[in-house]
């Protein structure tokens, strides 16, 4: 189990017109110890536009706009500019967000070379209706939860309304020297491959949504996936792999449940996975990820690394945004730990059994289990996670140390 810490709430909304509703998820691109913040403002009547802020360290906000740095302007973005996230290539930053004319979602773009000043591009992702793509899908091999989606759309919305495109951001590396855009028509993430942004015409899009099973790079798999899952912040580059940290959402009759995921894609080719967690990296727990415009939400969509820890920026139930970190390389090893062998389940499943055999009456620390077992930490943490899945141990986070206590 990697240990991750929710760091609290960072930016909530204020009492200027563009953001007396809400603020939510975040773009964020670091520059040495300055993180810069695009987020989401929401006007009342749902209205967005994308303000800024900016970060010193990963936590400190040091400046904020007092307006927003981009805003409606155009018919296909009338009703708002969403959910933004920002890759830095060739020296351009890439600005991409859901353009929302009140009826349709469509990906657009806006580029700039300083942060400041912004260049909108436009629309780039197909403007097909369902009822037309709903032909092209039938001649790939798509599973039936496409079609569901497509239906879903059709009925709720309209019969011509467009392909709902979102989480649509670039690779922060050329692919065999093209562009490698990472989108998400429901219920699943794909990519597309392009050398310039002007090949994205209706004929690209109509020949590669009739290959669309070719390009996805990650499926449903796991509980907290049941309903959909979708792109969250722009991959990381390691020396295992692409890092990809996406949303997942979970369906029930309770309603639906935001996770955030994680997985690791092959460098060369990101639609080969090395590793997808079987659990979420975290769920909305605190009050504040459970309340808000859309209750039960984390939405990760910016990440920035100092040191030795990943600091993951989000939305909290689409009403403010907050920040959760962990320690990078425990997470990558999490990750391709699922695939660990036999033998080392077998220690940890032992060390899980040693644990709880102790019955540990008291809180004790990590650092404390550490000097009594004498084991590696990552064995010790991943058995404290199996006994936290069984409701056999129940832990807190106490000076970045890890305090449990066995159940009775």
């Amino acid at each position: 189990m990697v240990l991750v810490k929710k760091e609290g709430i960072i930016l909530e909304s204020t009492d200027k017109e563009f953001e007396n509703k809400a603020v939510l998820n975040p773009a964020c691109i670091k520059e040495g110890n300055t993180v810069h913040m695009f987020y989401r403002a929401v006007k009342e009547g749902n209205y967005s536009s994308i303000g800024y802020c900016k970060l010193k360290g990963p936590l400190k906000i040091v400046e904020r706009s007092e307006k927003p740095i981009l805003f409606p302007e155009f018919d296909y973005e009338k009703q708002g500019l969403e959910d933004p996230r920002i890759v830095f290539l060739n020296g351009i930053y890439y600005l991409f967000y859901t353009a929302y004319d009140g009826k349709n979602a469509s990906a657009a773009y806006a580029i700039s070379k300083d942060l400041r000043h912004w260049e909108k591009k436009g629309i780039i992702t197909p403007k097909m209706s369902y009822g037309e793509a709903e032909d092209i899908f039938c001649e790939c091999k798509l599973k039936q939860k496409y079609s569901l989606f497509e239906s879903f759309y059709k009925d709720v919305i309209s019969k011509d309304v467009l392909l709902w495109e979102k989480d649509v951001y670039l690779l922060p590396k050329k692919i065999n020297g093209k562009f490698a855009l990472f989108h998400r028509i429901l219920p699943d993430i794909q990519i597309a491959y392009f050398s310039d942004f002007s090949e994205l015409t209706a004929e690209y899009w109509k020949k590669y949504l009739k290959r669309l099973s070719d390009y996805v790079v990650l499926e449903s798999k796991y509980w907290y996936e049941s309903r959909n899952i979708g792109g969250g912040c722009p991959p990381i580059e390691t020396d295992k792999g692409w890092l990809l940290i996406y949303h997942a959402v979970e369906d029930s009759n309770g309603g639906k449940r935001y996770h955030a995921g994680a997985a690791l894609l092959d460098i060369n080719n990101p639609c080969k996975v090395l590793g997808h967690l079987r659990k979420p990296l975290f769920s909305p727990e605190e009050e504040w990820e459970i309340r808000g415009d859309v209750k039960n939400v984390v939405f990760p969509t910016g990440t920035a690394i100092f040191g030795d820890r990943l600091y993951i920026y989000y939305g909290a139930a689409d009403k403010r945004i907050a920040v959760a970190s962990v320690n990078l390389n425990e997470l990558l090893d999490e990750i391709t730990g699922e695939r660990c062998d036999a033998n080392y389940q077998s220690e940890i499943g032992f060390t899980a059994g040693q644990i709880y055999n102790a019955g540990l009456k008291k809180e004790i620390t990590l650092t404390q289990l550490k000097g009594i077992l004498k084991k590696d930490e990552k064995v010790i943490l991943m058995a404290v996670g199996w006994l936290a899945r069984e409701g056999k141990v129940n832990f807190s986070v106490d000076n970045n140390d890890l305090k449990m206590r066995i159940n009775e």
